[in-house]
């Protein structure tokens, strides 16, 4: 070959594309338990059933997850974690509200009500905090560190996570009453006034 014309490098090998058809397979398998978990308890799935609800076939999803704990485990780090960065608005109180707010969207709608009751069931084999739990907790933490630079009095961690975090997780798994915007201002409010010197609005 001559200098003008090279010859082409062996590949080092196939390579792997982002997406592809991996990626579609895992979206459709989400989808599919959400949908089903969306209409019962995830009592009720199984592979060979999500498989046929996302049109892919049983081997695929047994080759990817091993088993149905997996499949949910795995669709819950994608539903329950976080995507958005904590709420920075120069005001404490209108930061939790967002975050209230947001998780409260998040944790109410049927299937993630349902991959939560399945975490809680999963807890006695699998104790510690979860990784989607943690960035919560961290959300919080940024949140109330944001508010002590500004010089705002602020609850600690722990406080807000007892008296914030925990009765919008709890109302939702043990089903203690709706859970609405409203009572999620009533919690940061009543955060703010037994633990950082009563600053609501």
């Amino acid at each position: 070959m001559s200098a003008e014309h090279p010859e082409p490098r062996p590949s080092a090998g196939p390579v792997r594309r982002e997406g592809g058809r991996s990626a579609r397979v895992r979206a459709a398998v989400h989808k599919a338990v959400a949908e089903l978990l969306a209409q019962g308890g995830a009592e009720q799935l199984s592979i060979p059933v999500v498989a046929t609800r996302a049109g892919v076939n049983p081997t695929s999803v047994y080759r990817r997850w091993g088993n149905m704990s997996r499949l949910l485990a795995d669709v819950a780090a994608s539903r329950l974690r976080p995507h958005d960065p904590p709420p920075d608005t120069g005001s404490l109180r209108e930061d939790l509200l967002r975050w209230a707010e947001q998780t409260r969207a998040t944790i109410t709608t049927p299937d993630v009500q349902a991959l939560l009751r399945h975490s809680v069931s999963q807890a006695a084999t699998t104790p510690g905090p979860t990784p989607r739990m943690a960035a919560r907790e961290q959300q919080l933490a940024t949140i109330l560190a944001n508010a002590e630079q500004r010089g705002e009095r602020t609850p600690t961690l722990n406080q807000a996570l007892d008296y914030l975090l925990a009765p919008l997780y709890l109302r939702v798994i043990l089903s203690l009453g709706p859970v609405d915007p409203d009572g999620t201002r009533r919690l940061v409010d009543d955060l703010l006034r037994h633990y950082a010197g009563g600053c609501t609005a």
